[in-house]
C-alpha cells in the first residue's frame, strides 16, 4: 500500500513537470510523431469495432423500451447524448489505457531495469523530455480524434439497428439527433479526451519508470498501470461529468 501511495505522488509530481515543460514547449517532435502514429493509427480499429457494437447493443435496449412507451423519435438523441457525453470518451479511453497505457509502462519499465533510463542521464537527455513528453502529447492529441471517430460509428451502428430492426426511418433518427445534441456536448466530449489521455500517459510513463525488480516488475507494473488508468478514468469521468451537466437538461423539451 505504501508502495502504491509513493507511486500515485510520484505521478501527481510527474503530472505537473508535463505540465511545466509542455509550457515550455520542450517537445521532442520526432519522438512525438512517433508515438501518435503509435497511438492513433495502431488503435483505429479496436476503437471503431468497439463503438460500433456499443452503439448497436445500447439501441437495441433503447430503442425497445422507447417504442412501448410511443417515444419511437427520441431513439437517435438519446443514442447521440450517451455516446457523446460518456460512451465515446470513456469507452475509447479504456480501449487506449489497455493498449496504449500497458505498452507505455511495459516499455519504460523495461528501459528502466536494464539501465537505458541511466544512459539517458549520462548523455544528459532529460527522459522526461525524451520518453514522457512526446506520449503525454500523442495522447492528448490522437484520444480527441479517436473519440469523435467512435462517435461516428457508434451512431452508424445504432442507425442500422434502428432502421432494420425497428423500422425508424434514417430521417426521423438524425433529426432527433439534431434535436438533442449540443455543441457543449461535443465540447466537453473533446475535453474529456485530452484529459482522458493524459492520465493514461502520465500513469502508464510513472509506472514504467518507478519499476524496480526485474521481469518480475515489468510485468506488475504494466498490470497495475492499466488498473490504475482505468480506476483514475472512471473518478475523473464522474468529477468531469458532474462540472460539466449541472443543472436539468434540456433536449428532451425540444
Amino acid at each position: 500500500m505504501n508502495q502504491l501511495f509513493e507511486r500515485l505522488l510520484s505521478a501527481f509530481f510527474l503530472g505537473g513537470q508535463v505540465i511545466y515543460h509542455l509550457l515550455q514547449a520542450k517537445i521532442n517532435r520526432a519522438n512525438s510523431v512517433e508515438q501518435m502514429s503509435f497511438v492513433g493509427p495502431a488503435s483505429l480499429a479496436i476503437a471503431l469495432i468497439t463503438a460500433l457494437f456499443v452503439g448497436m447493443v445500447f439501441t437495441i435496449q433503447v430503442a425497445r423500451e422507447f417504442i412501448y412507451f410511443g417515444a419511437t423519435t427520441a431513439v437517435g438523441g438519446v443514442l447521440a447524448i450517451a455516446l457523446t457525453r460518456e460512451l465515446a470518451p470513456v469507452l475509447t479511453a479504456v480501449v487506449l489505457a489497455g493498449r496504449v497505457g500497458s505498452a507505455f509502462a511495459a516499455e519504460i519499465g523495461t528501459m528502466k531495469v536494464t539501465e537505458q533510463i541511466d544512459a539517458l542521464y549520462i548523455l544528459k537527455t532529460d527522459p522526461l523530455d525524451y520518453l514522457v513528453i512526446p506520449r503525454v502529447v500523442a495522447c492528448g492529441l490522437m484520444l480527441p480524434i479517436l473519440t469523435i471517430i467512435s462517435l461516428l460509428m457508434g451512431m452508424i451502428g445504432g442507425m442500422l439497428v434502428a432502421n432494420s430492426l425497428y423500422d425508424i426511418p434514417t430521417s426521423v433518427f438524425l433529426d432527433s439527433v439534431r434535436n438533442f445534441l449540443k455543441t457543449w456536448d461535443l465540447i466537453a466530449c473533446m475535453l474529456k479526451s485530452v484529459i482522458f489521455g493524459a492520465i493514461i500517459a502520465i500513469i502508464g510513463c510513472n509506472w514504467g519508470l518507478t519499476t524496480t525488480g526485474g521481469a518480475k516488475g515489468v510485468g506488475q507494473s504494466t498490470t497495475a498501470s492499466v488498473v490504475i488508468s482505468l480506476i483514475a478514468i472512471f473518478i475523473t469521468n464522474f468529477i468531469l461529468s458532474w462540472l460539466m451537466f449541472q443543472g436539468t437538461g434540456s433536449g428532451v423539451l425540444q
